[in-house]
Order: C-alpha cells, then sequence, then structure tokens
C-alpha cells in the first residue's frame, strides 16, 4: 500500500499543517479545497491511519500525525537535497566534496568557510579527514578525495600541484615543570639531546625513512595532535607545535617557547598550500573553497 504514496501527497500534507487548514493549503498550493482533501484523504488511505481529527471547525493532527508528520519532512527534505544535488552535478558541481587537512592547519579557520560553503553549495555534502605530513598528500594521489591542505614536504610527489594559502606560526614548547623551561638563554642541542623529544608521525609510507624536525636521539612519537598536547602539558617530553593551539597555555604559564639553537626567534613559519592531482583538478565546489582560503578567509600569513 506504501508504494501509492506520491511526495504530491506529502507536500498536500505539510501545507495543510503549516497553513492550518484544507482551504488555505490549497490556495497555497493553488488548487481547490476538495483537490486538497481528496490528497490527504488517499494518503491516510494508504498509510492507514488517520492524519488529521476533522471534527472542529480546523483540522487538527491525530497523534500519528504528528509522528509520521517528521517522516513526510524527512522524505521532501531529502528528495529536495537529491534534485539539487542532481542539479548540481549536470553544472559541473561536485556531488562530494571530500577534504583533507594538515593536523596543523586551525580548523575554526576552515569551520568559518565552511559555514560559507553550507550556503553556496546546499546541495554539496563536505567529508573532512585529518591527517599529519604525509598522510594529508597520499589520499590525493590514490584520488580518495577532492584537495588536501598540506604542509610542505621537501619534495611534491609526481603528478600533483601546490597552490600556497597562508602559513601556520610553529614553536617549540616544554611544560613549565620541564627541567628545559628552567634553562637560561639559547639552549644547545647537546643539552636537547638529553631530554626526550615529543614527535608527530605519519600514518603514511610516503615519508619512510626520513625525519622532519627530530632533533633528540630518544623520541616518543604520537600520531595524534591532542595526544603530543597533553603529554607536552604533563611533562613528558619538549617539542614543536602550531602556535594557535598553544597560545592560551602560553599566556596561562602552563607552556614556556624554548629558545633553541638554530631555530629562530618567534618560531618557525610552516606554508600550508592546497595539494591536487594535475590531472584531476578541483570543481566549482573546490576551487570556491580554495578560492576562499587564499582571499584571508584562513589564517592570516606569518
Amino acid at each position: 500500500m506504501l508504494d501509492g504514496i506520491s511526495l504530491d501527497q506529502l507536500r498536500t500534507f505539510l501545507a495543510a499543517v503549516e497553513e492550518g487548514s484544507f482551504s488555505a493549503a490549497g490556495r497555497r498550493l493553488l488548487r481547490t479545497q476538495s483537490a486538497v482533501s481528496e490528497a490527504i484523504g488517499t494518503l491516510e488511505m494508504h498509510l492507514g491511519v488517520t492524519l488529521f481529527d476533522r471534527s472542529g471547525r480546523y483540522p487538527r493532527l491525530t497523534s500519528e500525525g504528528i509522528v509520521l508528520l517528521a517522516d513526510a519532512r524527512q522524505v521532501l527534505s531529502s528528495v529536495d537535497g537529491m534534485k539539487a544535488r542532481a542539479k548540481g552535478m549536470a553544472t559541473g558541481i561536485e556531488a562530494e566534496l571530500t577534504v583533507v587537512v594538515d593536523v596543523f592547519f586551525p580548523i575554526e579557520a576552515l569551520a568559518g568557510v565552511a559555514t560559507d560553503f553550507r550556503a553556496q553549495f546546499s546541495g554539496t555534502p563536505l567529508r573532512l579527514y585529518v591527517e599529519a605530513l604525509g598522510a594529508t598528500v597520499e589520499p590525493v594521489i590514490d584520488g580518495r578525495v577532492s584537495f588536501g591542505i598540506a604542509g610542505s614536504l621537501p619534495v611534491l610527489p609526481e603528478g600533483l600541484v601546490a597552490e600556497r594559502l597562508t602559513s601556520v606560526g610553529f614553536l617549540m614548547v616544554a611544560s613549565a615543570r620541564h627541567p628545559l623551561a628552567a634553562w637560561k638563554g639559547v639552549i644547545p642541542k647537546q643539552e636537547l639531546a638529553r631530554h626526550v623529544q615529543l614527535v608527530l608521525t605519519d600514518r603514511s609510507a610516503l615519508t619512510t625513512g626520513r625525519e622532519f624536525g627530530v632533533m633528540a636521539p630518544s623520541t616518543w612519537r604520537l600520531a595524534d595532535l591532542f595526544a603530543k598536547h597533553a603529554f607536552l602539558l604533563n611533562g613528558l617530553g619538549w617539542g614543536g607545535m602550531p602556535r594557535h593551539v598553544v597560545e592560551p597555555d602560553l599566556e596561562d604559564g602552563r607552556l614556556v617557547e624554548l629558545s633553541i639553537e638554530d631555530v629562530p626567534t618567534g618560531g618557525l613559519s610552516l606554508p600550508m598550500s592546497a595539494v591536487y592531482r594535475a590531472s584531476s583538478p578541483p570543481g566549482p565546489a573546490g576551487r570556491w573553497m580554495i578560492e576562499r582560503l587564499k582571499d584571508g578567509s584562513g589564517p592570516a600569513p606569518q
């Protein structure tokens, strides 16, 4: 019986609820009151329940009608979304935008751009992955994502294009309770070597055999930036962190910035780029997001 339900019947049901009467629904839908009543009666027959109590001056939803109203709205919303997505596909807009983001990139900045993206491309769902080092590039190479937001690698794999977006400040820090926090002046490398360095490890195979920023022979490796942050706060080692992540800790004295030999005062500036395959550049939705991140909607260049 449910196969006989039409989208027109569901839209008529929704109009009657929102307008408060069958006659008002008819005016909204440019139909007669009897046509609205007939459509709703047919819907009730197919569902096997009564949607409206018609005993009063105006029809009121029954308990069954209240429950099924939510289902009707969900069905119509899904259909409208499908139509919008199909229209976007017909005009070249991606059916879905999939992005992998470097864990060092400020997610708040991306969330701000995503807010406008939702309004601009309502029919295009956004799928987001957060990774580190080579794991931000590997999904681009194998075609799992539309593009990546990646920190600089020594060599960009062949076939990829990188567009500079911005840069992120990067500091060497330790807990205020860590022995290095009490060091006066620039800390020499031989002193660093006496303490455990906390290092963000790569979940991909792209950087196998290569090290990035490792200055101590003794390392603890973590695949999650927030785990590294917690370990730093607990004095389990020293290491590099994005400035925007540790700024509150520096201000409150939980962490201290380390002055390290061969590291510029104020830390490093880590470039961030949009990376994609030359043979499969981003479509309109992806290009829109890249340009928004370029035009200052992301973190300020440093």
